[in-house]
């Protein structure tokens, strides 16, 4: 039985802006981009959210900065520990050495190499254990039991949504500086500590535009979860976007989304391999397959979308080499 907070009433969009300061001690607000190649080749004005542009390459480090914050401030635990496939365990690493935490994060085998190398010299212990994400995830709840850490569930945790939230306060405020509508947003759905925190944020200040949430079709645990209107775990992950590779929902997140999503789409590896391709071919920017995801859903729904003000989320850069070789051979 894991520590972690399963309260929704801790997520809000006050708690999301008090965590701005925390955040910003560390990284700068990211980038908020057009592109009039990739708007053109899509039809709809398309805004990207950079936050592959952060340091750990992904948005995760937000939430990071602002549960190590709170974790220091009553600390009851020798450390702490989580499971992941890469970046939020490098959000984690990064900002317990930040804070001067012992950090131990648990990787299933065959994990991205890369990952496992940014972990290590951000400071973490890594310890390989299981076959997928939600195996990794029982080892790590079961050592923290026995050492005296603090379990960190990458989604289950109302201060890493709130953390994470940071960027969707600043896609409103640029975009209304700008005196930009934003119709709809997309963001992928790993286990949706990303999409809570659009949710929170652009329900309150900005209910008008359609929320879409996006999965990969080999781990759709969420969207058949939010069909059915109850948790549904999935027996295999088969993806190689390792960001959104989960096989079981998490309980906290899953509410949010559920009462606050407007839609849920899945997408193919194929269609998030020619997501990263045309971003690379109209931006230059290289992102991980769990980055591409909201691009692939936009252009499944660009034609209901046509001449929409569309924000796609690009959640991190990680691609790993033997990735990189093999999509653009």
């Amino acid at each position: 039985m894991s520590e972690e907070i399963t309260n929704s009433e801790e997520v809000s969009l006050a708690a999301v802006r008090a965590a701005r300061p925390i955040v910003y001690r560390t990284i700068s607000p990211s980038p908020l981009l057009e592109y009039p190649l990739l708007s053109a080749e899509s039809g709809l004005r398309v805004f990207l959210k950079h936050e592959n542009h952060l340091p750990t390459g992904a948005f995760k480090i937000r939430g990071g900065l602002n549960f190590l914050h709170h974790f220091t401030s009553a600390r009851t635990h020798d450390g702490v520990i989580t499971a992941t496939r890469g970046n939020h365990g490098q959000s984690v690493a990064l900002a317990a050495k930040i804070y001067s935490v012992p950090a131990r994060v648990i990787v299933p085998f065959g994990n991205n190499p890369e990952k496992n190398g940014a972990m290590l010299a951000y400071g973490a212990r890594l310890i390989e254990s299981g076959r997928d994400f939600d195996e990794a995830r029982e080892e790590a709840e079961r050592q923290s039991l026995a050492e005296n850490l603090r379990y960190i569930h990458s989604a289950n945790e109302p201060h890493l949504i709130n953390g994470v939230g940071t960027y969707a306060l600043e896609i409103i405020e640029e975009m209304e500086e700008r005196g930009e509508r934003i119709d709809a947003i997309f963001v992928p759905i790993g286990l949706g500590s990303g999409i809570c925190g659009v949710i929170t944020v652009f329900r309150a200040l900005s209910p008008e535009t359609k929320i879409y949430g996006v999965q990969a079709e080999g781990a759709p645990g969420v969207f058949l979860s939010w069909r059915a209107g109850e948790i549904v775990e999935t027996r295999e992950a088969h993806t190689f976007a390792d960001g959104i590779a989960t096989r079981v929902p998490a309980a906290l997140t899953f509410e949010i989304i559920r009462h606050g999503v407007d839609e849920i789409l899945l997408v193919s590896d194929s269609e998030i391999t020619r997501a990263i391709r045309l971003l690379w071919r109209t931006t230059h920017n290289l992102v991980e397959g769990a980055g591409a995801a909201a691009t692939a859903g936009m252009i499944k729904l660009r034609e209901q979308l046509t001449g929409k003000n569309v924000v796609n989320v690009l959640s991190g850069a990680n691609l790993d080499t033997s990735s990189i070789v093999r999509i653009f051979k």
